[in-house]
C-alpha cells in the first residue's frame, strides 16, 4: 500500500465507522453494531475498498488496547475481587459448554476428522472482550453487578483461549501435543497478572513526576502510550494476550487500585507498598482528560477491521452442508455460552444476562479459524460455515442485549 493511499484509507475508516455509529444509535440500534457494518460495507464483503493487511491489523490491535487501557482506569480491583470465583466458574463454563458441544457437532453429527473437530471447538471457545466491553458501555451496564463479573470472565476467557490455541498450534504443525509447554505459558501469564499492575504503578509515579516538570506540552500521552505499548509487549512476551497489557496499565493508572489493593491486604498506612502504592487523583484526572479523546478515536477501528476480516463472499450460500453444520454449530455456540451464565450464583436475570454478554466471537474466533485454514485442517467449507457462526455470534448479541434490557433492566440489581 502507498502511503497516500493508506492515509485516504484511514480517513475513510474513520469517518465510515464515526458515520454508521451515529446512524445506528438514532437508530436505536448499539454503536459497536454501526461500526461492524462500516467494515462489512468497506471490506471484501461488499465494496472491498479496505482489505484486513497487516498495517490495518496494527491499528486495530492499537485501538481494542487503548479500548482496554480505558477498561481497566475504570475497574475498581476490590469490587472485582468481590465477585469471588464467579468469574472463573463463568470463563471455565464458558470454554468447556462450547467447545464440547461443538466437538460432538462436528465430529460425531458430520463425521470430520479429529483434528478439524478441535479446531471446530476451539474457535467456539472465544470471546471477544472488545465487543462485550463496548456494548455494555453503550448500554450503560459497565459498572452493574453482572458487569464485573463478565469482565473478569472475559479475561480468563482470553486467557485460556490462549492456552487453548498453543496447544492446538503443536497439534498442528508438530503432530503432536506439549503440556509442559501450555503449562509454562499459563505460569508466564499468571506472573504477569499479578506483577504487571504493581510495575505499571511504579512507573506511573516517574510518570507524574516528569510531567510536572515537562517544559513542552504533551509528555503526559506520549509517556503513557509508551506505558501501555510496553505492557503490551510485556504481556505477549510472557505468552498472554497483548491486551491484558492495555488492562494492567490501566488498572494501575485508575483511581481505585491502591486503595483497593490496600483494602484487600489491609496495608498500614506507615508501610512502603502502600506509600509506593499512593494514589495520585490529579495524575488520574489529567490523564482522562488527555487520553480518552484518543481512545475514542482508535477503539472504533477495531470493530471496523473486525467487520473487514469477515469476508462474507466465501460463504457459499447455495451449499446445504455448510448451512447444516454452520446453524448446528451457531445453536451450540450460542447456548454453550449462554447456559456458562448459569455456572454464578447470581439471580436468574443476572445470569442470563451474563451469559448473553459472553456469546460476541468477533476477532478471536478468526484467529482460530484462520489457523486451521492456513495449515490445511479446515477446508474451505469448514472455514465458510465457521464464518457464519463468527458473523452471527457477533452481529445478534448486541441486540438481544438490548432488548433483554429494555424488557429487564429495571428487575436487575443496581450497580455493584
Amino acid at each position: 500500500m502507498q502511503i497516500h493511499e493508506f492515509f485516504l484509507i484511514l480517513a475513510v475508516l474513520l469517518l465510515t465507522a464515526r458515520l454508521f455509529s451515529e446512524v445506528g444509535t438514532r437508530l436505536g440500534v448499539p454503536g459497536v453494531i454501526g461500526e461492524l457494518a462500516a467494515g462489512l460495507v468497506l471490506g471484501p464483503s461488499l465494496l472491498g475498498w479496505v482489505s484486513p493487511d497487516a498495517t490495518m491489523k496494527l491499528l486495530a490491535e492499537i485501538g481494542v488496547i487503548l479500548l482496554l487501557f480505558e477498561v481497566g482506569m475504570d475497574t475498581d480491583v476490590f469490587r472485582l475481587a468481590q465477585t469471588g470465583a464467579k468469574p472463573i466458574l463463568v470463563a471455565v463454563g464458558g470454554v468447556l459448554l462450547p467447545a464440547a458441544g461443538g466437538f460432538a457437532v462436528a465430529r460425531y453429527g458430520f463425521d470430520l476428522s479429529l483434528a478439524a473437530a478441535l479446531f471446530i471447538a476451539g474457535t467456539l471457545t472465544a470471546t471477544s472482550i472488545g465487543i462485550t466491553v463496548r456494548v455494555l458501555s453503550d448500554l450503560n451496564r459497565r459498572h452493574s453487578r453482572e458487569a464485573q463479573i463478565v469482565l473478569g470472565a472475559a479475561v480468563l476467557d482470553d486467557i485460556l483461549g490462549v492456552l487453548l490455541l498453543a496447544f492446538l498450534y503443536d497439534f498442528s504443525v508438530k503432530g503432536e501435543t506439549s503440556i509442559a509447554n501450555t503449562a509454562n505459558v499459563a505460569a508466564y501469564i499468571l506472573l504477569f497478572l499479578v506483577l504487571g499492575p504493581f510495575l505499571a504503578k511504579l512507573v506511573a509515579s516517574l510518570i507524574d513526576h516528569f510531567d510536572l516538570r515537562a517544559a513542552s506540552p504533551g509528555l503526559l500521552v506520549t509517556l503513557v502510550l509508551a506505558l501501555i505499548l510496553f505492557m503490551s509487549w510485556l504481556a505477549h512476551a510472557v505468552g498472554a494476550p497483548p491486551i491484558l497489557g492495555g488492562f494492567a496499565a490501566g488498572l494501575a493508572l485508575g483511581q481505585g487500585f491502591r486503595a483497593s489493593i490496600a483494602q484487600r491486604l489491609k496495608l498500614p498506612y506507615t508501610s512502603l507498598l502502600n506509600r509506593l502504592l499512593q494514589e495520585n487523583p490529579a495524575l488520574t484526572h489529567r490523564l482522562e482528560e488527555q487520553i480518552r479523546p484518543l481512545i475514542h478515536t482508535f477503539t472504533p477501528l477495531f470493530f471496523v477491521m473486525v467487520g473487514v476480516s469477515l469476508n462474507l463472499r466465501e460463504v457459499d450460500w447455495g451449499s446445504g452442508f455448510i448451512w447444516a453444520l454452520g446453524l448446528g454449530l451457531l445453536l451450540v455456540a450460542f447456548v454453550g455460552k449462554w447456559l456458562a451464565g448459569f455456572c454464578a450464583r447470581e439471580p436468574r436475570l443476572t445470569q442470563s444476562a451474563i451469559g448473553l454478554a459472553m456469546v460476541p466471537r468477533g476477532e478471536v474466533g478468526l484467529i482460530f479459524a484462520q489457523l486451521g485454514l492456513n495449515n490445511g485442517i479446515l477446508s474451505g467449507e469448514l472455514y465458510a460455515a465457521l464464518l457464519i457462526v463468527i458473523a452471527l455470534t457477533t452481529a445478534l448479541p448486541p441486540f438481544l442485549m438490548k432488548a433483554f434490557y429494555r424488557r429487564y433492566g429495571t428487575r436487575l440489581p443496581a450497580d455493584a
